[in-house]
């Protein structure tokens, strides 16, 4: 006896609103901080502004991924398209550290051909970044306790937040001792804080894309949860994944000798969804282990 039973309390919150403020402020701040880079030849500022505008892009796929996560399942796409919530994470690590790279090397030459920068138009342009990007974080604080795609914006506006520090560290110091070997130096401290930041994102992705069990559920502990219900005698063939970055499956073979079927498997996925937040349950009941156990 095969049984599914599945909820919409794993379905993508709304999302819309934290990233259309999120893009429309990152903008406003890469087109001031870019110019303010130019104009000053600070290659902090341009750093940070060229790791704003893929921010800028990195958020327009999140949320691009976002949209898609809701549509329905298709004959095409029986599962929906809530793997792209996935895919969003994973490209946005590969294209910060592939810009962290770029960013790292052209700040290496930078120590030997030094350019003068003045340090108070670095420390203002920084001080309204740190505004833009702290409040782009706290747009997706709370998302991201339990949203991959969510916590991948949230950790770029952190991220972007604490570079924007630094920069103001930097020009803080350029002020007091003139020396400008700082500014390319606080910008390759920034970038490999960025990579270091990318890094986690791109292996919690990876792990999901593959298939992984989702960060915060104990495999071991829900085999166990099903194993002592009433009336189980086995549970074999067990597999738990992630359908999005916010919905979890789970399917198993369960040995089962109850009286009331029914009952059991709306007990069971109610408690799974509840006490483990996995919202999309299969269960396949067996009054003998089949031959795959």
């Amino acid at each position: 006896m095969a049984h599914d039973h599945a909820h919409a309390h794993g379905a993508p919150k709304d999302l819309g609103p934290a990233f259309r403020w999120a893009v429309g402020l990152n903008v406003g701040y890469v087109i001031v901080e870019g110019a303010a880079g130019f104009v000053t030849g600070s290659l902090a500022l341009l750093a940070d502004a060229a790791h704003n505008l893929t921010d800028v892009a990195g958020l327009l796929i999140a949320w691009g991924a976002a949209v898609l996560a809701k549509r329905a399942g298709s004959q095409a796409h029986t599962w929906g398209l809530g793997r792209a919530t996935i895919m969003a994470a994973m490209f946005n690590a590969i294209a910060i550290i592939v810009g962290v790279g770029a960013v790292i090397w052209e700040d290496s030459h930078r120590f030997h051909t030094p350019v003068e920068v003045p340090g108070s138009t670095i420390l203002w342009v920084a001080l309204i970044g740190i505004l833009v990007n702290t409040g782009s974080a706290l747009l997706f604080m709370k998302s991201q306790k339990d949203d991959l795609n969510a916590k991948g914006a949230f950790l770029h506006m952190a991220a972007d937040a604490a570079v924007s520090g630094a920069v103001v560290l930097a020009a803080l110091g350029i002020i007091l001792t003139g020396k400008t070997w700082i500014d390319p130096a606080v910008a390759i401290a920034v970038s490999l804080l960025i990579a270091v930041t990318a890094a986690g994102l791109l292996r919690a992705a990876l792990h999901l894309s593959l298939d992984g069990v989702p960060e915060g559920i104990d495999m071991q502990k829900v085999a166990t949860f099903i194993g002592d219900q009433p009336g189980v005698t086995g549970v074999h063939d067990l597999h738990i994944w992630a359908l999005s970055t916010t919905r979890t499956a789970l399917a198993a073979h369960v040995v089962w000798q109850g009286p009331d079927a029914d009952a059991f498997l709306d007990q069971v996925t109610d408690e799974l969804e509840h006490d483990f937040g996995i919202s999309h349950v299969t269960l396949q009941l067996e009054t003998t282990p089949c031959e795959r156990a």
